[in-house]
């Protein structure tokens, strides 16, 4: 009598179906390196421990080696060799080795993950943060007090220095005068949470940021809403900004006139705007933002005569 042969439960296509793997094994799991290079494994065990991922792959001696699980959203888990993971929970999907005894900390797109080897490819960047499939997109690492440096797909960052190192990923762009990627990730999350709509744009050698629509004090002005441009130095946000300017031109509504020191014009991406001239000599480098320039911003339109 032939003996019946019991199908592979592949647990990564169970996941992209939506669906839980069944009760049983046994299944094929998906472990991989640090170049996020795949092959399929067979594990009878529908909860294995981090150490029998590592026999999987013959990664012995195992307390040279790390395990993570990898989330269809891009997130990391790190597994210890005696913590187990359930197979058959809807969101198991793949798994990552390293020879590492130490696992780093990174920033990506606002997200701390953690990562198994002390450098990281711009590819795995991308594929991690989602945008692997996207030829027009690029990732940066955030530096502070300067530009942000691009990582080209097979450049290797080390991540064994000081601090946590923090990248961005996005559409990239040389077009003067188009939208570009400006702003430091932690001031595009501060306006993200504010629910702001901004627009950032690189004009010669001048950049800056666009609030849309910007709410005004009530009945202050001419308008309920203006575009208010906060235009950014080189350095910044190590630089302070200094002042911002308006679009429309703002007039109050009880006079008509221009507030005071808001009547000069400034030419920027082919508009007109009205000039604030509110200087700035209190900026602490490493702790203010574009929340700080904002705050400036509020408490000028709200004082203004």
């Amino acid at each position: 009598m032939a003996l019946e042969t019991i199908e592979l439960e592949d647990v990564a296509a169970c996941v992209a179906a939506g669906r839980n793997p069944r009760p049983q094994g046994p299944y094929r799991v998906q472990v991989g390196n640090g170049d996020l290079t795949f092959d399929g494994y067979r594990i009878d065990d529908p909860v294995p421990t981090g150490r029998q991922l590592l026999d999987l792959v013959s990664a012995r001696p195992a307390e040279e080696h790390l395990v993570f699980q990898l989330l269809r959203n891009g997130d990391l888990k790190e597994l210890t060799l005696d913590e187990t993971i359930d197979l058959r929970t809807a969101g198991v999907e793949r798994f990552i080795v390293f020879k590492s005894a130490e696992s780093y900390r990174i920033e990506l797109d606002g997200q701390v993950k953690e990562w198994g080897a002390c450098v990281i490819s711009g590819r795995v960047l991308k594929q991690l943060a989602g945008a692997a499939d996207k030829p027009d997109y690029g990732v940066w690492m955030e530096i502070r007090g300067a530009e942000d440096r691009p990582i080209d797909d097979n450049e290797l960052v080390r991540l064994d220095g000081k601090g946590l190192e923090r990248f961005f990923t996005g559409a990239t762009t040389s077009t003067e005068g188009a939208e570009a990627l400006i702003l430091p990730m932690r001031d595009r999350r501060y306006l993200e949470g504010r629910g702001l709509t901004f627009v950032e744009y690189r004009e010669g050698a001048q950049t800056g940021v666009i609030l849309r629509g910007y709410c005004l004090p009530d009945g202050k002005y001419q308008v309920a809403q203006a575009d208010i441009l906060i235009l950014l130095p080189r350095g910044y946000p190590d630089a302070a900004p200094d002042m911002f300017y308006a679009q429309p031109w703002l007039t109050l509504a009880h006079s008509s006139r221009y507030p005071r020191q808001a009547d000069q014009p400034l030419i920027f991406h082919g508009e007109r705007w009205q000039r604030w001239s509110r200087h700035n000599s209190d900026w602490r480098p490493g702790t203010d933002g574009i929340w700080t320039m904002l705050k400036r911003v509020e408490t000028a339109l709200e004082i203004a005569a």
